[in-house]
């Protein structure tokens, strides 16, 4: 392989129309492989490579791992499988999820820039939030072709604005001139000397494939942040690259600062429904404890046990405002906590 013919992609929300579009316009005999991530649930079927061939002219696959490179065809990630690059072949990894999803754009283009360095060329389209953002910098790093969506132009602008923020972009781009682009950097002479390995990312890319060493290594890159993880509750390690931040835990999961704090929203709701069915049971049970004691004439528990369902009932109705306010709804005015005389 020679000249820039390793094309990775990384898509979201929006990703199927905006790369059904792209692939119509791009030629079928373009001399290089393009490997594609869109976010997809781990436990569905994939219809995409079917999709991108009936608008495209290029075969399009979900390969197997260890499946060979070629060029003129189109490579998809599979559902639950990270897709990564080494020398002249893909391989398909259960590695931890990357900004929650697996598989994810960044492992695919950490890989790529390793083994292909300036031959690569990384491309950000539409898709919400920030994966994608740390893989497109590894490509820079490594000396390949940065391509973002422009966000005007995007379904959903979250990853090509991130994409900007944290890396300087070499193209945005409009999804109509994209294609034109990408044959234009396949077909020009390739400048730029040898890259430099970056061990980081060498490291985060055998965590990707579940390299045993990587993976029971003491060390990890960066320094412990203070923030536990979202999936395993383990210390975070924050990563910083010039102006990008992101974060990666000891087992592997891994976020940017964007990713994290939507991860952070729904643990925290997930805390506050915990908290709200733990209040109404506690509650159920005070009024059925106060109903026995009434029934046995002891009115002086069954006062209390009434009190402690009132002052539960309140409490649920405090985090039932906070849920109904994070929702976007209107909430009632919370009824003032009900006193109780000495």
């Amino acid at each position: 392989m020679a000249g820039r013919n390793v094309i990775v992609i990384g898509a979201s929300a929006g990703g199927v129309e905006t790369l059904s579009t792209l692939v119509a316009s791009l030629p079928p005999d373009l001399p290089a492989s393009v490997l594609v991530v869109v976010h997809i649930p781990s436990h569905t079927t994939s219809m995409l490579p079917a999709i991108l061939q009936r608008h495209g002219r290029m075969p399009a696959v979900h390969p197997d791992d260890g499946t060979v490179l070629r060029e003129g065809v189109i490579y998809v990630a599979p559902p639950d499988r990270h897709m990564l690059v080494q020398r002249g072949q893909v391989r398909l990894t259960r590695g931890p999820r990357e900004n929650g999803h697996r598989p994810a754009a960044d492992p695919l283009f950490r890989s790529a820039a390793g083994a292909y360095g300036t031959r690569v060329i990384g491309v950000v389209l539409s898709g919400n939030l920030d994966d994608g953002t740390a893989g497109l910098a590894s490509v820079q790093r490594h000396g390949g072709v940065t391509v973002v969506q422009d966000p005007a132009d995007a379904l959903y602008a979250g990853m090509p604005l991130s994409a900007i923020a944290g890396v300087e972009v070499d193209h945005v781009v409009p999804l109509a001139a994209l294609a034109g682009l990408l044959a234009e950097l396949v077909n020009a002479p390739l400048e730029g000397g040898p890259w430099v390995e970056d061990p980081r990312d060498e490291m985060e890319t055998e965590i990707a494939e579940m390299d045993p060493a990587a993976m029971m290594a003491d060390e990890r890159p960066g320094v412990p942040s203070g923030y536990s993880c979202p999936d395993c509750h383990g210390v975070l390690f924050e990563i910083q690259e010039g102006e990008l931040v992101r974060f990666r835990c000891r087992v592997g999961h891994a976020y940017g600062a964007e990713t994290l704090m939507a991860k952070q929203d729904g643990t925290v709701e997930g805390a506050l429904w915990t908290a709200f069915q733990a209040l109404k049971e506690r509650a159920a049970m005070a009024r059925r404890m106060a109903a026995r004691m009434e029934a046995r004439g002891n009115a002086r528990s069954a006062e209390s046990f009434r009190a402690q369902a009132e002052d539960a009932d309140h409490r649920a109705e405090l985090i039932h405002r906070v849920l109904s306010t994070e929702q976007g709804g209107e909430p009632e005015p919370a009824s003032p906590p009900r006193l109780r005389s000495a």
